[in-house]
């Protein structure tokens, strides 16, 4: 995958340089495709990896598709087929959505191999696209992913806004260039990441993505909206070696001032950290674990903040079964930053439970676009004052919700339905996905407790 990365934007940046296009080339003459595609045997692979090496030193989006990019076919007879096959294809000349499309297939495939780790990094497309259908983005916001992954949210919120305005020339220009960004802390998720989006038609000589950890300090910038689903981990580590040579892990607790809570709990800080890049009024949608919602500490000290602070008014329960990292339960947590005031801005929030009584897997039944229907219709993004309960949708005020014990979101009406009718359980492939989703969740769950019992012995 990664491979075929590097010589798809060789190709295609090749391409670029020859009528109709004419343009510059962004690559150095003796690094570019012309340099690879007429050498074969050894010759071809001194010169790929000395391509690499060399870009890999470069600026820009250059530097960041490149970083630390090694070449990894061994055998440079198949190194030479790969590159025939490319260049066998004019690949500028195909429509760039066809283009994407073909290049976020083999991300999803990608994703597919669990055994490559690549699924965490993987968001179902039928969830974003409800994500970005509610959240509504427009001409002229900048919407940032602070944990990108593969592009996933900032792709299909350019998808929303070309596809939903008539755009001018200025405003074509800002959504190409400054209106979408991100940042991911992996090299090589990065690097798919800034591909997918130059295959998209996104970007200019300069990355909109960049490479490091979003939480060890405030950037400074502010956005419009945040669209992100940070990584599962749950406690943030780092590696220490002592003197004797022995390697001990130590959490990570990132002392900011704009975080309400020091903690190692990743996905808390995640959700400091969204609030942080808001300007006031911007918009956030987060994927956050079942933990976010109900655990003590940090945890009820971040919820009652952001219930306070901000307006949080929606709550999505999301099914197991939908993301290639098991033993997740987790939910998407809607809210806008606000101006400070005494009073709480939160009046209501509403939850969605699409999870008791929905069962789904990744391969023989995943999740669609048309299981999210209904949750779209009920968040109502034309009107948020005018939402109507349903089985499934219900509002909690303000009140009820401080009122629980330590403030805990973790809430569920719906009867389940397998609890009462054995008859009709789901297939057994669903129910052992399930009951390792269960154990994984337990399992997270109780390695957070023990973590906690012995940074209080200490």
């Amino acid at each position: 995958m990664e491979q075929l990365t590097y010589l798809l934007f060789l190709k295609m940046a090749d391409e670029q340089t020859k009528p109709p296009f004419n343009k510059p080339s962004v690559i150095p003459d003796d690094l570019d495709w012309a340099s690879l595609s007429p050498k074969d045997g050894d010759e071809l692979e001194v010169q790929y990896r000395h391509t690499l090496d060399s870009l890999g030193k470069e600026k820009g989006m250059l530097g960041v598709i490149f970083r630390k990019a090694q070449n990894k076919i061994q055998d440079p007879a198949k190194l030479e087929r790969l590159i025939n096959l490319i260049d066998e294809e004019t690949w500028a000349g195909i429509d760039i959505d066809v283009k994407g499309d073909i290049y976020e297939g083999l991300l999803q495939k990608n994703a597919e191999d669990t055994k490559s780790g690549a699924g965490q990094y993987f968001t179902p497309r039928a969830l974003i696209r409800a994500i970005v259908n509610v959240m509504r983005p427009k001409p002229g916001m900048t919407i940032y992913d602070p944990a990108c992954g593969t592009g996933g949210f900032l792709l299909m919120a350019h998808e929303y806004i070309s596809n939903n305005y008539k755009l001018d020339k200025d405003q074509k220009q800002f959504l190409k260039f400054k209106a979408l960004s991100g940042k991911d802390i992996v090299d090589s998720v990065a690097r798919l990441c800034v591909m997918n989006m130059y295959l998209h038609g996104i970007g200019g000589e300069e990355s909109p993505i960049d490479v490091g950890d979003a939480l060890v300090s405030d950037p400074g910038d502010r956005y419009n909206m945040v669209l992100t689903n940070p990584p599962f981990g749950k406690k943030s580590s780092i590696t220490i070696v002592n003197g004797e040579g022995k390697a001990d892990k130590e959490s990570l607790v990132y002392e900011r001032e704009d975080f309400w809570a020091s903690t190692s709990n990743k996905q808390l800080n995640f959700l400091q950290h969204a609030k942080t890049l808001l300007k006031i009024n911007g918009k956030a949608a987060i994927v956050v674990p079942d933990n976010v919602l109900f655990e003590g500490g940090a945890g009820e000290t971040v919820r009652r903040k952001l219930l306070h602070e901000c307006d949080v008014h929606t709550l999505l329960r999301l099914p197991t079964g939908i993301f290639y990292a098991q033993g997740v339960k987790a939910n998407l947590l809607f809210f806008d930053r606000k101006p400070a005031s005494e009073k709480p801005w939160t009046e209501k929030v509403w939850i969605y439970d699409l999870r008791t009584n929905k069962h789904f897997t990744l391969k023989t039944n995943p999740l669609r676009y048309e299981d999210l229907e209904d949750f779209v219709s009920c968040y109502n993004a034309d009107n948020r004052r005018e939402r109507k309960e349903s089985d499934r949708f219900r509002g909690f005020t303000y009140d009820e919700l401080i009122q629980r014990d330590k403030v805990n979101l973790d809430i569920f009406w719906l009867k389940d339905e397998t609890l009462e009718d054995t008859e009709n359980l789901p297939d057994p492939d669903v129910l052992a996905s399930e009951i390792i989703e269960n154990l994984g969740a337990a399992l997270e769950h109780f390695e957070s407790i023990h973590g906690e019992l012995i940074g209080d012995e200490e």
